[in-house]
């Protein structure tokens, strides 16, 4: 037998994987796009708002907002003069302990000493060169001065070189010449770089070498430039956060235990080198730290290279320059700064407008963002079922059904069946025919309960079911069907006010909400019906599905009715069989009509000449046997008086719902209307 071995798939992408679910993003952004955003400043609202539903990822509002929160704590950690403060104290405790050491001795050497050390400058680093060639009698001094120098040699090098501080904390010769060798190798190395004569096999032999001085450790030269650099550029800026007289100090004491460390000249190699290959660090910038305990040279340096960090985090999440996207977003510097689950997040930000476009609910055009046709029933299909999720139980409207539907509605009486029939089965006259058949032919048997279905339904070559014992006999001539009540099609004429008004009422987006509700529900679930929406502001025009979920509102005078209700006419006359089906939705009674020269006039208040004409082409709608719902959006006067009479002259229906509950009133209507025709 074969044996079969079995285990992850490492070939790319799992191809059996669910496609990546941007569903609940796109009706998110359907939200916002309905209300009047274009589908790019939708789509980054979106991710600075975060997923909503169960994939419940955070935006980039929250990542910033954590970044914020960290810089903040940063800052409050402590002072930047805190290698200052613990050098002062060493060497004022070295001076104590030569003066007590000098003091009991009456001789003229003592006093000369003590002067000379009364003539000491303020200044620490000077103070400290000064006495670097003093003979100190005390060796409890002599031992805190030595003390002191170590403390600025390893302080110095951990500014620079990270962890350094604890391997220099054994005071081991051999480690601090190892420490000359590496600056050595790597300036070296970066001379070689420059000259384009470095290879990645350079960079290895020095990783075997010293690569333990390196806990971050980097892969390649780049990388660790990048690691020097930053904290190179932030004891630049820790000195740049100093008083005048502060960073004077504390750069003598660096160049002064540089100088005994024999570390002077690389140190200032490095620095020019890192400085000329990345000199976008901001060096020499200043930063505010706000804490009351002292950091030492390299607790400070990390803590303003942290911040560094968090300040070009905090630019790319904000994403507010020229050309920004979530790819700037350094994900090394999110895990360091807020931790896994904060990757995980900007992973899903960053899938979310990749997959828009790859499973094609987004398209580029022009370099802008567009909404796709499969978008668009996407978004009217999530408004149907919002509408339908308004509907209370037991009302009129669709839903979810998993079993079998019918034509029409049962009339009670059944037919035989022909060829092509989808009308429901009447089993019972069914069996009875068989039985009664069967009875006339003189064959025996009888419905047996528990018989298996299968016997009934399997014909023989002589049209005739094979029988069981105790089953029946079925023909195809047995088989009748319910007769139901024929249905039609309808002409369905939406015409949605596209006025400004709408917009200052607030009733904009829910108006393009129930046209593409009531689109999804006609060409989806009533297929025969026939669908236009018709949108009149000072002209009117027929609208695209498509376009009137990116549709903007006209910035014009005129609600031009009487342009709708001509369109709306044409489209009825096309269809002379269907059941003509006229919804109007607006807020304002008209106030424009179209000239003989086809020209839009517009007039407030109405002129009789807008009413008349709109009022002829309602007497036309009511001629065709059309009956004009109107929902009105708001209840002034005029309108409530518009309406009133439309509905005297066609017999329709007026509906005045909150903004909210639109789509749930025009697709109920249109259901009982559909439901009543025959």
């Amino acid at each position: 037998m074969s044996r079969y071995r079995y285990g992850a798939y490492e070939d790319g992408p799992d191809p059996l994987a669910p496609p990546y679910d941007v569903r609940d993003a796109l009706d998110a952004m359907g939200d916002a796009v309905l209300d009047g955003t274009r589908p790019g400043d939708a789509l980054r609202e979106l991710l600075r708002r975060g997923l909503p539903g169960a994939q419940g990822r955070r935006g980039l509002d929250d990542l910033l907002r954590e970044v914020r929160d960290r810089r903040r704590a940063l800052r409050d950690r402590g002072r930047l003069d805190g290698t200052l403060e613990q050098a002062r104290a060493l060497l004022d405790t070295a001076i104590g302990q030569e003066r007590a050491e000098l003091f009991p001795d009456p001789g003229d050497e003592a006093r000369l000493r003590e002067a000379e050390l009364d003539a000491l400058p303020a200044d620490t680093s000077q103070a400290i060169r000064r006495l670097s060639d003093y003979q100190w009698r005390s060796d409890a001094a002599r031992a805190t001065f030595e003390q002191l120098k170590d403390l600025l040699r390893r302080e110095v090098l951990d500014a620079q070189f990270q962890g350094m501080k604890q391997a220099l904390e054994s005071q081991d010769p051999a480690a601090m010449q190892r420490v000359k060798d590496m600056m050595a190798a790597l300036n070296e190395m970066l001379e070689r770089d420059a000259r384009g004569e470095h290879t990645q096999d350079d960079f290895d032999r020095f990783m075997g070498q010293y690569g333990d001085m390196f806990p971050d450790d980097p892969q390649n030269l780049e990388e660790l430039v990048d690691a020097l650099a930053r904290r190179a550029a932030a004891m630049d800026r820790l000195l740049a956060s100093l008083s005048p007289e502060q960073r004077a100090e504390l750069a003598g004491l660096m160049e002064q235990a540089m100088q005994d460390a024999g570390l002077a000249m690389e140190m200032t190699r490095l620095g020019d080198a890192l400085r000329a290959r990345r000199p976008d660090l901001g060096w020499g910038e200043p930063e505010q730290m706000t804490g009351q305990d002292p950091l030492g040279m390299g607790d400070a340096t990390t803590a303003l290279a942290e911040l560094a960090d968090l300040a070009e985090l905090e630019s790319a999440l904000g994403q507010d320059y020229p050309g920004a996207r979530l790819d700037d977003v350094d994900e090394e510097a999110i895990r360091r700064a807020l931790g896994r689950q904060a990757v995980d997040d900007l992973d899903a930000l960053r899938r979310i407008e990749k997959e828009l476009e790859r499973q094609g609910y987004l398209r580029r055009r022009k370099g802008e963002l567009e909404l796709t046709p499969k978008a668009v029933r996407r978004l009217g299909e999530t408004a149907l079922r919002r509408v339908f999720s308004q509907l209370t139980t037991g009302r009129t409207g669709d839903h979810d059904q998993r079993d079998a539907g019918q034509a029409g509605e049962l009339t009670g009486a059944s037919r035989e069946w022909r060829f092509g029939d989808e009308q429901p089965l009447d089993v019972v006259r069914t069996v009875s025919n068989a039985i009664r058949r069967s009875a006339m032919d003189g064959a025996t048997g009888g419905l047996v309960t528990g018989a298996p279905p299968a016997t009934a339904v399997t014909a023989n070559g002589n049209g005739h079911a094979p029988a069981r014992p105790g089953g029946v006999r079925l023909g195809v001539d047995d088989f009748e069907v319910h007769e139901t009540e024929r249905r039609t099609g309808a002409a369905v004429c939406l015409l949605v006010d596209l006025s400004y008004s709408m917009v200052l009422r607030g009733t904009w987006a829910a108006a393009k909400q129930t046209t593409l509700a009531l689109h999804t529900l006609v060409t989806s679930k009533f297929p025969q019906d026939a669908i236009q929406i018709i949108g009149f502001s000072n002209y009117a025009r027929v609208l695209h599905p498509t376009e009137m979920a990116g549709l903007d509102w006209d910035m014009v005078q005129g609600t031009n009715l009487h342009h709708a209700l001509m369109i709306a006419g044409r489209h009825l006359d096309r269809h002379p069989d269907f059941e003509p089906i006229v919804l109007v939705v607006t807020d304002g009674e008209p106030t424009a009509h179209l000239r003989p020269d086809g020209r839009s006039l517009f007039d407030y208040p109405p002129s009789a000449d807008t009413l008349v004409l709109t009022l002829a082409e309602v007497d036309k709608m009511t001629r065709r046997g059309a009956c004009m719902n109107f929902f009105m959006l708001a209840e002034d006067r005029r309108l409530v008086s518009f309406v009133e009479e439309v509905a005297h002259r066609n017999g329709g229906r007026v509906f005045a719902p909150d903004a909210e509950r639109l789509g749930e009133y025009v697709v109920s209507d249109y259901l009982r209307v559909r439901r009543g025709r025959r």
